[in-house]
């Protein structure tokens, strides 16, 4: 049995090592508010103060350091707050094309919620190879709601360490999008569930603080020359649109309070990013 324990120290030292180099990057890269963020030549984000923004390529490799599988194409960025809160956002861009929002009146809750525990189901086994806890999906915390003035749509998911006694603390992701012209924004706070009244504000004012460029906008569209998203609104709710563009193996859902970082072992996302870059906070 020795050589089989000492290959998996040997396993466990390296992801540790893997995990501290992605957390000293992010703080080399990381971008502090008040400052504008360009996002995939569609539009910026008006980042505010008390918040860092890590790009990418370090943006991945923060995500895969806390135990979240996939290779992070759209993936913008991630939002952390310098204070110690628990939560942090990630900010994802799809040009999918102009998403037609006449059929939002049709969705059903219930099936969306059916889609992500599915999706979280099929991407434990690869959380499991990376020795992190396997999730479930518990329920609503917020059912969809979709702003037809703005163009915004947000609904809420709690999740915990699957098998975890059912008093444990239970974490949440607060979904929200922003369609636009060409494609659209998802911006998705994961925090405890207990914190979500708390902390769902500051998801809010950073969706609000993403403005398309001009040209770039939903009210831009030109039915004579865009492209038109395959599927409409309510199909992206129900997660149709999710499986055509591969994303259901990758639910957010991975908190460290109710699930260690894998190298630091903190209590609360907050903390982490206070750490690294409260106090050695980089220049704008």
């Amino acid at each position: 049995m020795l050589p089989l324990l000492s290959a998996a120290s040997a396993l466990a030292q390296t992801k540790d090592e893997e995990a501290a180099k992605a957390w000293a990057d992010a703080q080399q890269a990381a971008k502090p508010g008040p400052q504008d963020i360009a996002l995939a030549g569609q539009a910026v984000l008006h980042l505010p103060e008390g918040k860092v923004f890590i790009p990418q390529p370090q943006a991945a490799a923060v995500m895969r350091a806390m135990g979240n599988p996939g290779n992070y194409a759209d993936l913008e960025g991630v939002i952390f707050p310098t204070s110690k809160q628990g939560w942090f956002a990630v900010l994802r861009f799809e040009k999918s094309g102009y998403i037609k929002d006449d059929d939002a009146k049709d969705w059903n809750a219930d099936d969306l919620l059916k889609s992500y525990r599915e999706g979280t189901e099929a991407s434990n086994e690869e959380r499991v190879k990376m020795g992190v806890p396997a999730l479930e999906i518990t329920g609503w915390a917020e059912k969809p709601a979709y702003a037809a003035d703005s163009h915004r749509l947000v609904w809420a998911m709690s999740s915990r360490s699957k098998g975890a006694p059912a008093g444990d603390d239970q974490g949440v992701n607060y979904n929200t999008y922003a369609l636009g012209r060409e494609g659209y924004f998802s911006l998705n706070l994961v925090t405890d569930l207990k914190d979500l009244g708390a902390h769902k504000t500051d998801a809010q004012s950073l969706l609000a603080a993403l403005e398309f460029s001009e040209g770039k906008r939903y009210a831009d569209f030109n039915s004579s020359t865009d492209h038109v998203a395959e599927y409409g609104l309510a199909a992206l709710v129900l997660g149709v649109g999710a499986k055509k563009l591969g994303l259901l193996a990758v639910v957010f859902a991975f908190v460290a309070k109710f699930a260690k970082v894998i190298i630091l072992g903190v209590a609360g996302v907050g903390a982490v990013a206070a750490k690294f870059f409260k106090r050695n906070k980089p220049q704008a």
